[in-house]
């Protein structure tokens, strides 16, 4: 059911919402109609895209550029490199 309900939703399965209380009703959709049926009623959801959050990049970059983060132990390569 999440495979097809994917498919016809055109997402990945991860993103499909079954709901819990009708398991037993979901379970007995076997076929495209049955399953646009279900998304109708609400009972199948695609959930929304997860946020990627930059703030923590952020805050690092503006410490970065007062010159914190930029010891010895954080170097990689050379000197030449750098």
């Amino acid at each position: 059911q999440k495979r097809l309900a994917a498919e016809i939703k055109k997402c990945g399965r991860g993103r499909i919402w079954l709901d819990p209380n009708e398991s037993n009703e979901i379970s007995m959709a076997n076929s495209r109609f049955n399953i646009r049926k279900l998304i109708k009623d609400g009972l199948i959801i695609r959930k929304a895209v997860k946020m990627h959050s930059r703030s923590r990049v952020r805050k690092n970059l503006e410490a970065k550029r007062k010159g914190r983060h930029t010891g010895i132990g954080k170097r990689r390569g050379t000197k030449e490199a750098r």
